[in-house]
């Protein structure tokens, strides 16, 4: 029988990342991220590893864009203000094709705002948070054991695609302590080897070179051209999501992260007391699984969107279903007291289920 742990969920993420082969982590600490650095720090020395402490978060991303240039398997991790410190450096990696994992355990906001839970950072991930237009691939757990799989399946798609990998989790699902089953990890044989990395010039007639500025005439523009192909094709081929009770739904509830899991509970109410109410969760909220929203709403036009937050998602979602559709909003800004029981959340099922 298979060893089962209870653990929180950001010692997962560090579990699942050594597991995955990541050997470098350099961070910054912060609130409600800080069981991860503090579990690095003592574990990556005994596989070998290499842990730092960096001065600030601006040299923590820094040191990633580094070891990441040098072909290593790296990691940082963080919170909102921290993530906003190593927006320039993580659209440097973006723009340099440098793969490494960031992980984010969102805390409300703007400003330092507080530690308690909340999807804040939604549009920080997906969008960009720094200059250039770039896209990360981000991919949203909502359980102990997801923080673990997303995070070995977030260096895979990094190195896959050649860029950063976003993780984005929240306080309630870092910082909650559930059942994981632990496994070995598995390379995917098809992963491109790192020939392209800043290992030296020996053996090569050339040395390599891991940059992100281009001056000649029209090398910038090919080589936004390029990512953005690389874009296309993370959408064609690595959208995930979860999606149940959509054949005789009449209502369609969808969440993410952390969210998603009070929505679960709201909807298994909903439908002992017989409302047909269907789930969308996006486990990609970048690249966005837009064609399940489409074909959903074209039989079921109603949508209620729930997040953590003022509303962020929901954009996506609007944009994503078919014509015509009803997409409405619920949600909590984050913030002490602000998280919904699905209680609340039941009872905005019933009154959007009758409108």
């Amino acid at each position: 029988m298979k060893k089962r742990l209870f653990v929180k969920g950001n010692e997962a993420v560090a579990m699942g990342a050594i597991e995955a082969g990541c050997r470098y982590y350099f961070g910054y600490p912060i609130t409600p991220q800080n069981d991860i650095p503090e579990y690095m720090s003592r574990e990556m020395p005994r596989v070998g590893g290499c842990f730092i402490q960096a001065e600030s978060e601006v040299a923590a991303i820094n040191m990633v864009l580094g070891a990441g240039a040098a072909g290593g398997r790296v990691m940082t991790s963080s919170s909102g203000p921290g993530i906003s410190l190593k927006a320039e450096g993580i659209s440097f990696m973006a723009g340099s094709e440098v793969p490494a994992v960031i992980v984010n355990i969102q805390r409300p906001g703007p400003g330092l705002g507080g530690i308690d839970v909340s999807q804040a950072d939604y549009f920080q991930a997906v969008k960009g948070a720094g200059h250039g237009g770039y896209h990360l691939v981000v991919l949203a757990p909502h359980s102990v054991q997801e923080l673990y799989d997303l995070t070995m399946l977030a260096f895979d798609l990094a190195d896959r695609y050649r860029m950063p990998a976003l993780v984005l989790g929240d306080a309630m699902l870092g910082q909650m302590k559930e059942a994981l089953m632990p496994h070995p990890y598995q390379a995917p044989e098809d992963l491109p080897r790192k020939d392209w990395a800043v290992t030296g010039k020996h053996g090569r007639a050339k040395g390599n070179a891991v940059k992100s500025l281009y001056l000649g005439d029209g090398e910038l523009e090919a080589h936004n051209w390029h990512l953005h192909a690389k874009y296309a094709r993370l959408r064609e081929n690595e959208v995930r999501y979860e999606a149940t009770g959509l054949d005789d739904a009449e209502l369609i509830l969808t969440a993410f992260g952390g969210g998603a899991r009070i929505v679960k509970t709201a909807i298994a109410m909903a439908r002992r007391e017989g409302l047909k109410v269907g789930l969308i969760r996006p486990v990609t909220v970048y690249p966005f699984p837009a064609e399940i929203y489409r074909k959903a709403t074209e039989r079921t036009p109603k949508v209620l969107c729930v997040e953590l937050n003022n509303g962020q998602m929901v954009e996506d979602v609007r944009l994503s279903s078919a014509p015509g559709a009803d997409v409405r909003f619920y949600g909590r800004p984050g913030g002490t007291g602000s998280l919904p029981n699905p209680e609340e959340i039941f009872e905005q099922i019933c009154k959007h289920y009758k409108d």
